[in-house]
């Protein structure tokens, strides 16, 4: 290393290492080359100390998915579902087997990402699952078999779906009662299981992406921005405009004439 080099040089060639090791090379590239490299070490410092809390964070979410696999499990789908709660749209449930030892950053509960950061690990876990499945049961099924057995209904289709099928199944705070495959049912599991928050986020963003679709053919709801829910812009259009097709009637009985 020549005593020609600019730190904005050196910044430029860390760029593109991982941390430990940019934080190596700038540690002897401040011995070498005389420059004062201390802010630069400092960011990559605390770089270093986000990401090692990150990796124990995630670690700590595998532990359903670490006892079954020292059990010899090693097909391990976790399920979650969303849309239980809005007033139109369908109830929407994924399937996950997720491939031992993975990373994947930032993986989370659905409801604690931000719309940008779950639409970029919808590709994430899509491109590095071993198989998914997605469920979709729609809003006239919702009124005839009430909401609860058609999440499960679209949580069986999702997990048909998978291939090769798992050898256990992880939910969130529920049991399918016919389902053939050992279950185990985790309180809130989107936040303990790598595998039923990865589900959580497919299931999301699958069904985010349909409201968003049907509000180009129901503009007057304003479905892209609240995705159904009952919130006080879609009552009151409830009230002004009446229901429309993908509205649940169960739902939507109180705000209609």
């Amino acid at each position: 290393m020549t005593g020609k080099i600019r730190i904005k040089d050196i910044e430029n060639i860390v760029k593109s290492m991982e941390v430990d090791e940019a934080l190596k090379y700038l540690e002897e590239a401040g011995q070498q080359s005389g420059l004062c490299l201390d802010r630069l070490i400092l960011k990559y410092r605390k770089l270093k100390a986000a990401r090692d809390e990150e990796i124990e964070r995630f670690s700590k979410m595998c532990s359903y998915e670490n006892m079954l696999y020292n059990d010899g499990i090693e097909l391990i789908a976790g399920v979650d579902e969303a849309g239980r709660g809005p007033l139109a749209g369908p109830v929407v449930a994924a399937a996950v087997i997720l491939p031992k030892d993975i990373f994947i950053e930032k993986l989370n509960d659905s409801k604690k990402l931000t719309a940008k950061q779950r639409d970029a690990l919808f590709d994430i876990i899509r491109k590095k699952a071993v198989s998914y499945g997605i469920g979709i049961v729609d809003e006239k099924c919702i009124d005839e078999i009430n909401i609860i057995n058609a999440t499960k209904k679209a949580m069986d289709i999702a997990i048909s779906k998978l291939n090769p099928q798992p050898q256990t199944v992880l939910f969130d705070a529920i049991e399918l009662d016919n389902l053939k495959i050992p279950q185990i049912s985790i309180v809130k599991g989107d936040q303990k299981s790598i595998s039923i928050a990865a589900a959580s986020i497919l299931a999301k963003v699958t069904r985010d992406r349909i409201l968003v679709e049907m509000d180009s053919i129901y503009p007057q709801y304003g479905f892209s921005k609240h995705k159904g829910y009952g919130t006080g812009e879609h009552i009151s259009a409830i009230k002004k405009y009446g229901i429309c097709p993908i509205h649940r009637v169960s739902y939507t009985k109180n705000f209609t004439a």
